[in-house]
């Protein structure tokens, strides 16, 4: 259920570049929960990142790493969600065992 909220937090605007503190606020997630995800779904393609290009002692906190999601990464994330929508879906078939 984590990585479909994350993919949702995604899709909201998949042309948007995101960072880790955002998606997980935006998919109401802890931060820990959160990189663990984004790691995996960059290893599969479906994202790219990169670190944030700013002076850090200027802005007062830490450099960060922004991820998009690429054409297969949208592709596969409307799969998935469209997948646990129909599952969940009133009405829908289920085996009594």
């Amino acid at each position: 259920m984590p990585r479909l909220l994350v993919l949702e937090a995604f899709l909201d605007e998949p042309e948007c570049e995101r960072y880790g503190l955002e998606l997980a606020h935006g998919a109401g997630l802890e931060p820990g929960t959160i990189y663990p995800i984004l790691v995996a779904f960059e290893a599969a393609g479906w994202l790219t990142s990169r670190a944030e290009e700013v002076d850090v002692h200027a802005e007062g906190r830490p450099r960060r790493r922004y991820y998009r999601l690429t054409a297969e990464g949208v592709a596969a994330g409307r799969a998935a969600i469209a997948v646990r929508k129909q599952r969940t879906q009133p009405g829908a078939r289920r085996l009594a065992w």
